[in-house]
């Protein structure tokens, strides 16, 4: 069976963006072996996560527009070898300050990879086929992010917590043996320059709050090394969006937030993906350091919510195709806040089957509701031509998002995870997820539908 170029355009946008998000969302189950091995406690997780989601997040804005500018294909590649280097650092990293920095440049790497991906899609497909494709793809993409935990508990209990950054290597080398097949893309001649300073300000804007909620528990907030990273972070952001609007070439243009399905689409995402990482975070370590699980077994715990978001993801996608996302966008999140609030009946033991199963089951459905009619909904408002950057914003919206939440974990559940901090991280995951829907509910319209029944745009973006 002969494979189309849109075919291979799919599988190696699943396979790209598949690493970089599973490698953010593996780490979790390894956490405990981590701080067993190389020590740090709490802080040195919280760092392990957050530092691979500052320059992804950060990053991620640059890299949508060298993708515009310098071809999609071609900064997927150096992504991809990027990755492929700052994984093995990650591997061999002999302590926890090393660990870090190399997490650091590895999000740097990933960041490279998201948005290419997604601008490959959005101008390979029809618009009358993008939101199946789009619904495989984030069936797939997001999927990493439950998926994780068992890759990773399988690896630590047979091995060593070194090997979820080893095996990186062999996606990564399919993905640049399918790119091979694809040729390459032409720079645009009309390129923009790189907005190095927004770059600088966004990094600053997000590592010194970041920094502070994360060492508040150990530091307090009276302490300089607490407090002037916060403020000076807070201002290197209001100089960045304050940058962004008078800059010529800026790499997240502000005005595309004037257009409605994208600006209350990233609002909605801001709540919605706060709430897809703080909460499986919190979940995945509790169930190990309270629920006396294994890694690999904290990883099965969460295996039905992959099942139902890679068998329904696609099926969402293509309704939202046909009858618009809002819908899909208010009443996903509002199942999900019930998955994490079924879990509320969790003890100290754990029960699998009475107290984790049904939630994740739930929050997993929600999911599958969700993501594929979020970003269609974000990136049909978007002209074609601005999809890798349309792309990339939501991508950093996306894991800045998560990064707070992450970031905000001590200030939730104290200094150590126990059975009412979980229960706190519970009702603040529902709570965003809640706010989430109503954001989608309140500022969402759905497109007006062509005379073949596909959804098209109402308001270009300017």
């Amino acid at each position: 069976m002969r494979v189309t170029r849109a075919q291979r355009v799919l599988l190696v946008a699943i396979i790209v963006t598949f690493v970089a998000f599973l490698d953010g969302a593996v780490i979790n189950v390894a956490l405990p072996a981590m701080r067993e091995d190389l020590g740090g406690g709490l802080a040195l997780q919280q760092w392990v996560v957050d530092g691979y989601l500052i320059t992804l997040g950060a990053f991620i804005l640059i890299a949508g527009s060298l993708s515009d500018s310098f071809g999609r294909m071609r900064i997927m590649r150096i992504g991809l070898y990027g990755f492929g280097a700052t994984s093995l650092l990650c591997a061999v990293a002999p302590t926890a300050l090393v660990l870090v920095i190399a997490r650091i440049l590895q999000g740097a790497a990933g960041a490279l990879l998201v948005p290419s991906s997604l601008a490959l899609i959005i101008s390979t497909f029809a618009p009358s086929e993008q939101g199946k494709a789009i619904g495989k793809w984030t069936a797939w993409t997001t999927a990493a992010f439950v998926v994780g935990p068992l890759v990773g508990g399988m690896l630590v209990d047979a091995a060593s917590w070194r090997l979820i950054f080893a095996i990186n290597v062999l996606p990564i080398a399919v993905a640049l043996w399918l790119l091979a097949g694809l040729g390459t893309d032409a720079p645009n001649p009309a390129r923009p320059r790189v907005d190095v300073v927004g770059a600088i300000l966004g990094v600053l804007g997000l590592g010194g709050p970041v920094f502070a909620l994360i060492e508040q528990g150990r530091l307090g907030w009276s302490s300089p090394a607490i407090y002037l990273p916060f403020v000076l972070g807070i201002a290197c952001f209001a100089a960045f969006l304050w940058w962004e609007n008078r800059c010529d070439d800026p790499m997240m243009p502000l005005e595309m937030f004037t257009v409605r399905n994208f600006g209350m689409g990233n609002i909605a995402t801001v709540f919605i993906y706060a709430a897809f990482t703080f909460g499986p975070f919190v979940l995945t370590v509790f169930l190990q350091e309270v629920g006396g699980y294994t890694a690999l077994a904290a990883g099965v715990a969460t295996l039905p919510a992959v099942v139902l978001l890679i068998l329904l993801a696609s099926w969402f996608g293509a309704r939202a195709d046909r009858i618009g996302p809002r819908l899909f966008m208010t009443v996903g999140p509002l199942v999900c806040a019930v998955g994490f609030l079924l879990t509320l009946t969790m003890t100290s033991e754990a029960a699998y089957w009475t107290q984790v199963l049904p939630g994740i089951s739930v929050f997993g459905l929600g999911m599958a509701i969700t993501v594929a009619p979020l970003t269609t909904a974000i990136l049909g408002a978007v002209d074609p031509a601005r999809a890798g950057i349309g792309s990339a914003i939501n991508n950093a919206v996306a894991r800045v998002a998560g990064l707070i939440a992450v970031a905000c974990t001590g200030i939730i559940v104290g200094s150590a995870l126990d059975l009412n901090g979980y229960l706190r991280a519970a009702m603040v995951t529902s709570a965003l997820l809640v706010v989430g829907g109503l954001v989608s509910l309140a500022g969402i319209r759905n497109p007006t539908l062509t005379g073949a029944g596909s959804a098209v745009s109402a308001e270009p973006t300017p």
